[in-house]
Protein backbone atom coordinates (compact mmCIF):
# COMPACT_ATOMS: atom_id res chain seq x y z
CA UNK A 1 0.00 0.00 0.00
CA UNK A 2 1.28 3.48 -0.86
CA UNK A 3 0.65 6.70 1.04
CA UNK A 4 -2.48 8.23 -0.40
CA UNK A 5 -6.16 8.88 0.12
CA UNK A 6 -6.81 5.30 1.22
CA UNK A 7 -4.17 5.41 3.95
CA UNK A 8 -4.54 7.10 7.32
CA UNK A 9 -2.27 7.21 10.38
CA UNK A 10 -3.59 7.21 13.94
CA UNK A 11 -1.29 9.39 16.07
CA UNK A 12 -2.02 7.85 19.45
CA UNK A 13 -1.23 9.18 22.92
CA UNK A 14 -2.81 8.58 26.31
CA UNK A 15 -3.13 10.97 29.26
CA UNK A 16 -2.36 14.04 27.16
CA UNK A 17 -3.16 16.27 30.12
CA UNK A 18 -0.14 14.79 31.93
CA UNK A 19 2.34 15.03 29.05
CA UNK A 20 1.27 18.07 27.04
CA UNK A 21 3.83 20.32 28.77
CA UNK A 22 6.67 17.81 28.37
CA UNK A 23 9.01 17.05 25.48
CA UNK A 24 6.73 14.18 24.47
CA UNK A 25 3.79 16.58 24.29
CA UNK A 26 5.84 18.86 22.06
CA UNK A 27 6.92 15.93 19.89
CA UNK A 28 3.30 14.92 19.26
CA UNK A 29 2.48 18.43 18.04
CA UNK A 30 5.53 18.28 15.79
CA UNK A 31 4.31 15.00 14.29
CA UNK A 32 0.93 16.51 13.52
CA UNK A 33 2.54 19.48 11.80
CA UNK A 34 5.02 17.29 9.91
CA UNK A 35 2.21 15.10 8.53
CA UNK A 36 0.11 18.12 7.58
CA UNK A 37 3.01 19.68 5.66
CA UNK A 38 3.44 16.45 3.70
CA UNK A 39 -0.27 15.84 3.06
CA UNK A 40 -0.26 12.58 5.03
CA UNK A 41 -3.78 11.84 6.32
CA UNK A 42 -3.91 11.31 10.07
CA UNK A 43 -6.41 11.13 12.90
CA UNK A 44 -6.30 11.44 16.69
CA UNK A 45 -9.54 9.50 17.09
CA UNK A 46 -9.04 5.77 17.81
CA UNK A 47 -12.61 5.14 16.61
CA UNK A 48 -11.75 6.54 13.21
CA UNK A 49 -10.67 4.40 10.27
CA UNK A 50 -6.88 4.06 9.88
CA UNK A 51 -4.23 1.66 8.59
CA UNK A 52 -1.32 2.26 10.94
CA UNK A 53 -1.01 3.39 14.56
CA UNK A 54 1.89 5.60 15.68
CA UNK A 55 2.05 5.34 19.49
CA UNK A 56 3.83 8.01 21.54
CA UNK A 57 3.09 7.06 25.15
CA UNK A 58 4.05 4.12 27.33
CA UNK A 59 1.07 3.92 29.65
CA UNK A 60 -0.62 0.50 30.02
CA UNK A 61 -3.54 1.77 27.91
CA UNK A 62 -1.09 2.59 25.10
CA UNK A 63 0.43 -0.89 25.18
CA UNK A 64 -3.00 -2.55 25.19
CA UNK A 65 -4.12 -0.33 22.31
CA UNK A 66 -1.16 -1.50 20.27
CA UNK A 67 -1.96 -5.16 20.98
CA UNK A 68 -5.61 -4.59 20.05
CA UNK A 69 -4.68 -2.87 16.79
CA UNK A 70 -2.30 -5.68 15.84
CA UNK A 71 -5.05 -8.23 16.29
CA UNK A 72 -7.10 -6.17 13.85
CA UNK A 73 -4.38 -6.67 11.25
CA UNK A 74 -3.10 -3.09 11.36
CA UNK A 75 0.55 -2.02 11.61
CA UNK A 76 2.03 -0.64 14.85
CA UNK A 77 4.86 1.88 15.24
CA UNK A 78 6.14 2.81 18.69
CA UNK A 79 7.92 6.13 19.16
CA UNK A 80 10.63 5.62 21.78
CA UNK A 81 10.82 8.99 23.52
CA UNK A 82 11.99 7.36 26.76
CA UNK A 83 14.89 5.19 27.85
CA UNK A 84 15.95 3.85 31.22
CA UNK A 85 18.89 6.23 31.04
CA UNK A 86 16.81 9.40 30.82
CA UNK A 87 14.33 8.13 33.42
CA UNK A 88 17.05 8.05 36.08
CA UNK A 89 17.57 11.13 38.29
CA UNK A 90 14.12 12.46 37.58
CA UNK A 91 11.41 11.78 40.17
CA UNK A 92 11.35 10.38 43.70
CA UNK A 93 12.44 6.70 43.62
CA UNK A 94 13.13 6.87 39.86
CA UNK A 95 16.58 5.29 40.25
CA UNK A 96 15.23 2.45 42.35
CA UNK A 97 12.50 1.55 39.87
CA UNK A 98 14.59 2.24 36.72
CA UNK A 99 15.29 -1.48 36.03
CA UNK A 100 11.55 -2.22 36.18
CA UNK A 101 10.90 0.78 33.96
CA UNK A 102 13.38 -0.60 31.43
CA UNK A 103 11.57 -3.95 31.39
CA UNK A 104 8.28 -2.17 30.73
CA UNK A 105 9.84 -0.14 27.91
CA UNK A 106 11.12 -3.36 26.34
CA UNK A 107 7.65 -4.89 26.57
CA UNK A 108 6.07 -1.84 24.89
CA UNK A 109 8.65 -1.27 22.18
CA UNK A 110 9.05 -4.94 21.24
CA UNK A 111 5.29 -5.19 20.64
CA UNK A 112 5.58 -2.88 17.61
CA UNK A 113 6.39 -3.62 13.98
CA UNK A 114 9.01 -0.87 14.02
CA UNK A 115 10.43 1.58 16.57
CA UNK A 116 11.27 5.25 15.94
CA UNK A 117 13.59 7.17 18.28
CA UNK A 118 14.87 10.76 17.93
CA UNK A 119 18.65 10.35 17.61
CA UNK A 120 21.36 7.84 16.64
CA UNK A 121 22.49 7.99 20.29
CA UNK A 122 19.04 6.89 21.52
CA UNK A 123 19.04 4.18 18.84
CA UNK A 124 22.37 2.86 20.16
CA UNK A 125 20.92 2.66 23.67
CA UNK A 126 17.83 0.82 22.41
CA UNK A 127 19.92 -1.54 20.28
CA UNK A 128 21.28 -2.86 23.57
CA UNK A 129 17.74 -3.57 24.81
CA UNK A 130 17.46 -6.57 22.43
CA UNK A 131 14.00 -5.57 21.23
CA UNK A 132 14.13 -7.78 18.17
CA UNK A 133 12.64 -4.94 16.12
CA UNK A 134 14.00 -2.51 13.56
CA UNK A 135 14.85 0.83 15.16
CA UNK A 136 15.02 4.01 13.06
CA UNK A 137 16.43 7.36 14.21
CA UNK A 138 14.31 10.36 13.14
CA UNK A 139 14.63 13.78 14.80
CA UNK A 140 11.58 15.28 16.50
CA UNK A 141 12.23 18.25 14.21
CA UNK A 142 11.69 21.96 14.57
CA UNK A 143 9.07 24.25 13.04
CA UNK A 144 11.27 26.90 11.45
CA UNK A 145 8.25 28.91 10.35
CA UNK A 146 7.24 29.46 13.98
CA UNK A 147 10.61 29.55 15.70
CA UNK A 148 12.03 32.61 13.97
CA UNK A 149 13.91 35.29 15.85
CA UNK A 150 11.63 38.25 16.60
CA UNK A 151 13.29 41.35 18.04
CA UNK A 152 9.97 42.98 18.96
CA UNK A 153 8.90 39.91 20.92
CA UNK A 154 12.29 40.00 22.60
CA UNK A 155 11.75 43.58 23.73
CA UNK A 156 8.25 42.69 24.93
CA UNK A 157 9.67 39.79 26.95
CA UNK A 158 12.18 42.05 28.68
CA UNK A 159 9.55 44.64 29.47
CA UNK A 160 6.97 42.17 30.82
CA UNK A 161 9.52 40.35 32.98
CA UNK A 162 11.08 43.56 34.30
CA UNK A 163 14.47 43.35 32.59
CA UNK A 164 16.23 46.41 31.18
CA UNK A 165 17.74 46.47 27.71
CA UNK A 166 21.22 46.30 29.29
CA UNK A 167 20.52 43.29 31.54
CA UNK A 168 22.27 40.09 30.52
CA UNK A 169 19.91 37.13 30.69
CA UNK A 170 20.74 33.41 30.82
CA UNK A 171 17.73 31.20 30.10
CA UNK A 172 16.96 27.49 30.33
CA UNK A 173 13.88 25.37 29.65
CA UNK A 174 12.91 22.05 31.19
CA UNK A 175 11.15 20.12 33.91
CA UNK A 176 12.19 20.63 37.53
CA UNK A 177 14.19 17.41 37.69
CA UNK A 178 17.81 16.71 38.64
CA UNK A 179 18.63 15.15 35.26
CA UNK A 180 17.93 18.47 33.55
CA UNK A 181 20.78 20.12 35.49
CA UNK A 182 18.61 22.46 37.51
CA UNK A 183 20.84 22.24 40.61
CA UNK A 184 23.84 23.44 38.59
CA UNK A 185 21.68 26.20 37.08
CA UNK A 186 20.90 27.57 40.55
CA UNK A 187 24.54 27.31 41.58
CA UNK A 188 25.56 29.30 38.49
CA UNK A 189 23.04 32.00 39.43
CA UNK A 190 24.67 32.19 42.87
CA UNK A 191 28.11 32.57 41.29
CA UNK A 192 27.01 35.27 38.84
CA UNK A 193 24.89 37.92 40.57
CA UNK A 194 25.78 40.26 37.67
CA UNK A 195 23.60 38.16 35.30
CA UNK A 196 19.92 37.21 35.41
CA UNK A 197 18.98 33.52 35.30
CA UNK A 198 15.49 32.43 34.23
CA UNK A 199 14.22 28.83 33.98
CA UNK A 200 11.00 28.08 32.10
CA UNK A 201 9.11 24.86 32.86
CA UNK A 202 7.33 23.20 35.73
CA UNK A 203 7.12 19.99 37.73
CA UNK A 204 5.08 19.37 40.87
CA UNK A 205 7.72 19.71 43.60
CA UNK A 206 6.05 16.97 45.64
CA UNK A 207 7.25 14.46 43.02
CA UNK A 208 10.97 15.35 43.08
CA UNK A 209 13.75 14.82 45.65
CA UNK A 210 14.36 17.36 48.40
CA UNK A 211 17.54 18.79 46.81
CA UNK A 212 15.58 19.72 43.68
CA UNK A 213 12.80 21.36 45.71
CA UNK A 214 15.47 23.23 47.65
CA UNK A 215 17.07 24.47 44.42
CA UNK A 216 13.79 25.70 42.94
CA UNK A 217 12.84 27.42 46.19
CA UNK A 218 16.18 29.27 46.37
CA UNK A 219 15.62 33.01 46.79
CA UNK A 220 18.04 35.15 44.77
CA UNK A 221 17.51 38.60 43.28
CA UNK A 222 18.77 37.32 39.89
CA UNK A 223 16.97 33.94 39.78
CA UNK A 224 13.51 33.44 38.27
CA UNK A 225 11.20 30.43 37.91
CA UNK A 226 8.09 31.68 36.04
CA UNK A 227 6.85 28.12 35.40
CA UNK A 228 5.40 26.77 32.18
CA UNK A 229 4.64 29.46 29.60
CA UNK A 230 2.93 29.38 26.17
CA UNK A 231 5.07 29.10 23.03
CA UNK A 232 4.76 32.77 22.08
CA UNK A 233 6.19 33.89 25.45
CA UNK A 234 8.96 31.31 25.14
CA UNK A 235 9.68 32.60 21.65
CA UNK A 236 10.01 36.09 23.13
CA UNK A 237 12.46 34.77 25.72
CA UNK A 238 14.60 33.09 23.05
CA UNK A 239 14.60 36.41 21.16
CA UNK A 240 15.25 38.60 24.21
CA UNK A 241 17.72 36.57 26.29
CA UNK A 242 21.50 36.62 25.73
CA UNK A 243 22.32 32.96 26.26
CA UNK A 244 20.50 29.61 26.31
CA UNK A 245 22.08 26.95 28.49
CA UNK A 246 21.08 23.30 28.49
CA UNK A 247 22.83 21.66 31.46
CA UNK A 248 20.96 18.35 31.08
CA UNK A 249 22.86 15.15 31.88
CA UNK A 250 20.83 12.85 29.58
CA UNK A 251 18.39 13.27 26.67
CA UNK A 252 16.95 11.36 23.75
CA UNK A 253 17.24 14.62 21.75
CA UNK A 254 16.14 17.86 23.42
CA UNK A 255 13.47 19.74 21.47
CA UNK A 256 14.11 22.99 23.36
CA UNK A 257 17.73 22.84 22.21
CA UNK A 258 16.53 22.71 18.58
CA UNK A 259 14.24 25.66 19.33
CA UNK A 260 17.17 27.68 20.69
CA UNK A 261 19.35 26.89 17.68
CA UNK A 262 16.49 27.89 15.35
CA UNK A 263 16.03 31.17 17.25
CA UNK A 264 19.71 32.10 16.78
CA UNK A 265 20.46 32.60 20.46
CA UNK A 266 23.98 31.61 21.68
CA UNK A 267 23.84 28.09 23.12
CA UNK A 268 25.90 26.34 25.82
CA UNK A 269 25.21 22.65 26.53
CA UNK A 270 26.68 19.99 28.78
CA UNK A 271 29.23 17.87 26.94
CA UNK A 272 27.43 14.51 26.88
CA UNK A 273 27.49 11.60 24.35
CA UNK A 274 24.16 12.40 22.67
CA UNK A 275 25.65 15.37 20.82
CA UNK A 276 28.55 13.47 19.28
CA UNK A 277 28.46 13.61 15.50
CA UNK A 278 26.06 16.55 15.10
CA UNK A 279 26.99 19.26 17.61
CA UNK A 280 30.63 20.28 17.95
CA UNK A 281 32.15 22.50 20.62
CA UNK A 282 33.34 25.78 19.16
CA UNK A 283 31.83 24.99 15.75
CA UNK A 284 28.02 25.29 16.04
CA UNK A 285 27.64 25.88 19.79
CA UNK A 286 29.66 25.68 23.00
CA UNK A 287 29.97 22.75 25.41
CA UNK A 288 30.91 22.53 29.08
CA UNK A 289 32.12 19.37 30.79
CA UNK A 290 31.31 20.42 34.36
CA UNK A 291 30.12 23.24 36.60
CA UNK A 292 33.49 25.03 36.50
CA UNK A 293 33.49 25.07 32.71
CA UNK A 294 29.87 26.29 32.60
CA UNK A 295 30.91 29.05 35.01
CA UNK A 296 33.78 30.22 32.80
CA UNK A 297 32.06 29.86 29.42
CA UNK A 298 28.94 31.74 30.52
CA UNK A 299 31.13 34.77 31.24
CA UNK A 300 33.23 34.30 28.09
CA UNK A 301 30.12 34.17 25.89
CA UNK A 302 28.26 37.04 27.55
CA UNK A 303 31.33 39.30 27.65
CA UNK A 304 32.19 38.62 23.99
CA UNK A 305 35.41 36.72 24.62
CA UNK A 306 34.05 33.82 22.55
CA UNK A 307 32.75 34.42 19.02
CA UNK A 308 29.08 34.01 18.12
CA UNK A 309 28.15 30.67 16.53
CA UNK A 310 24.44 31.36 16.03
CA UNK A 311 24.53 31.11 12.23
CA UNK A 312 26.35 27.78 12.40
CA UNK A 313 23.86 26.56 15.00
CA UNK A 314 20.98 27.55 12.76
CA UNK A 315 22.29 25.20 10.06
CA UNK A 316 21.83 22.30 12.51
CA UNK A 317 18.22 23.35 13.13
CA UNK A 318 17.59 23.80 9.41
CA UNK A 319 18.65 20.21 8.74
CA UNK A 320 15.87 19.17 11.13
CA UNK A 321 13.14 21.29 9.55
CA UNK A 322 9.80 19.72 10.39
CA UNK A 323 8.86 19.41 6.72
CA UNK A 324 11.86 17.13 6.15
CA UNK A 325 10.89 15.11 9.23
CA UNK A 326 7.47 14.52 7.67
CA UNK A 327 9.15 13.11 4.57
CA UNK A 328 11.14 10.71 6.74
CA UNK A 329 8.02 9.62 8.61
CA UNK A 330 6.35 9.01 5.26
CA UNK A 331 9.19 6.67 4.29
CA UNK A 332 8.75 4.76 7.54
CA UNK A 333 5.00 4.40 7.06
CA UNK A 334 5.58 3.10 3.54
CA UNK A 335 8.24 0.71 4.83
CA UNK A 336 5.94 -0.74 7.47
CA UNK A 337 2.92 -1.01 5.19
CA UNK A 338 4.86 -2.55 2.31
CA UNK A 339 7.37 -4.58 4.37
CA UNK A 340 10.11 -3.07 2.18
CA UNK A 341 13.57 -1.73 2.85
CA UNK A 342 13.90 1.66 4.51
CA UNK A 343 16.36 4.38 3.49
CA UNK A 344 15.97 7.54 5.55
CA UNK A 345 17.32 10.61 3.77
Amino acid sequence: MKIGDKMKVLLHSDKLELIEKSGVGRAIKHQMRALELNNIPYTLDPNDDYDIIHINTIFPESYLMGKKVKKMGKKVIYHAHSTEEDFRNSFILSNQVAPLFKNWLKKCYSSADLVITPTPYAKRLLDNYDLGKEIVAISNGIDLEFFKRDEELGKKFRKEFGFSENDKIVMAVGLFIERKGIIDFVELAKRHPEYNFIWFGYTNLNTVPHKVREAVETKLDNLYFPGYVPSDILKGAYSGANLFIFPTFEETEGIVLLEALAMKIPVLVRDIPIYEGWLEDGVNLYKAKDLEEFDKKISDILEGRLPSLVEEGYIVAKERDIKNIGKQLKQVYERVLNNSEINIK
